[in-house]
């Protein structure tokens, strides 16, 4: 009988591949940050899923219980939440950038920014 540890590593594999993949193909930069962050969210939910072990308790010393076979490891929580926080931020200043490219340029584009940024620099030449 599988576990639900499996279920949630399957997703997060499948998760990061959607992201990956979206990153990879899609030209327009809005799905490129949603790729990314659905990447970020599938590498979260593979560190929670592998640091979870069933039947053991957050590590808070309760009742005198300090063997560590009674509690779950805490970095991999510390590792998704310090993760989290860097992806917000990297977030928030991929999507800035991409609010001051669609004002400059008038696209989402990636190829059309190229080319019209490559014919800026040629006219200013």
């Amino acid at each position: 009988m599988c576990e639900m540890s499996h279920f949630a590593e399957l997703a997060a594999v499948i998760l990061f591949g959607i992201g990956f993949t979206l990153l990879l193909v899609d030209r327009n930069l809005i799905k490129k940050i949603i790729g990314f962050s659905m990447t970020d969210s599938g590498m979260y939910l593979y560190l929670a899923a592998k640091g979870y072990i069933t039947g053991r308790k957050a590590p808070i010393v309760v009742n005198g219980v300090t063997e560590m076979e009674a509690y779950i490891n805490p970095i991999p929580a510390g590792l998704v939440l310090t993760g989290i926080v860097v992806s917000v931020a990297s977030s928030a200043v991929m999507l800035a950038l991409t609010v001051r490219l669609y004002h400059r340029y008038g696209t989402l584009n990636i190829d059309e920014i190229a080319d019209r940024a490559g014919r800026a620099g040629k006219e200013d030449a």
